[in-house]
């Protein structure tokens, strides 16, 4: 039902028996939109509901009592019209009197004159009874689309916040890292060490290249008296011992 022209009927009589009340109605069903109201708008639609179920309640106990009306009327019309019979025996047989008969019939056709209007009134309250029914599963319809779009924008809120937090922790786990990263390769501390351990590397390596052409003479002397040492020694190897008991007795020359 979204707009007053599919109620017209309803809108007449809420009007007519509650004035203002059935143009607040029409305006709450027309022109709410639960994808764009407000919770101001919401609660409106909450007080207009909570009138208009107060107003359906009423009207259910008018509609009971009128169709208790009618049925109550019925059943003494269809008891009288049987009574009709068994008093029209009775006053041929002279055992009622003619005006008891009178008042009788009297009251039959008034019951059955006013039988039509009792129907209507209870078709009217029925009627009424309906449509105000109709009104509040409207509103009750339109305040569960609302509170439906609620909570979806409720869930779409959380799941973007809970996103946010974890793009947040991302971003943020990144600069911690970006950190130790940025401290490891730049540190003062660290850098002058790595420096210095390699000035002394280079200074070692020039100390032996200066070591190595300084030994060089040195190795080569030292080869150079191993040579002559070897020459002028005479060869023993494999002297028997009484050769070398000669050499020794041997005189040396003047």
């Amino acid at each position: 039902m979204s707009n007053a022209s599919g109620w017209g009927l309803t809108a007449r009589l809420v009007t007519k028996h509650f004035g203002a009340l059935g143009n607040r109605i029409a305006e709450a069903i027309a022109n709410f939109d639960p994808e764009t109201a407000t919770e101001a708008d919401r609660d409106r639609l909450v007080a207009t509901l909570r009138e208009t179920a107060q107003l359906l309640a009423t009207a259910r106990a008018s509609f009971d009592k009128e169709h208790g009306d009618v049925a109550n009327l019925q059943n003494l019309i269809a008891g009288d019209e049987r009574a009709a019979e068994k008093l029209a025996e009775r006053l041929a047989a002279g055992t009622i009197s003619e005006a008891t008969v009178t008042m009788f019939c009297d009251e039959l056709e008034g019951n059955k004159a006013r039988l039509p209007q009792e129907i209507q009134e209870e078709a009217d309250a029925k009627a009424y009874m309906d449509e105000l029914q109709k009104i509040v599963d409207a509103l009750s319809k339109q305040l569960a689309e609302f509170d439906a779009q609620a909570k979806k924008a409720l869930q779409a809120l959380a799941a973007a916040k809970a996103q946010k937090d974890l793009q947040e922790m991302r971003l943020e786990r990144q600069e911690q890292l970006n950190g130790l990263t940025s401290m490891r390769g730049n540190s003062t501390a660290l850098s002058a060490l790595t420096r210095r351990a390699e000035a002394v590397t280079n200074e070692a390596q020039g100390l032996r290249i200066v070591a190595d052409i300084g030994q060089k003479p040195l190795d080569q002397q030292a080869e150079l008296d191993a040579i002559r040492k070897s020459v002028s020694q005479p060869e023993t190897a494999g002297e028997s011992a009484l050769e070398r008991l000669k050499r020794l007795s041997a005189k040396t020359p003047a």
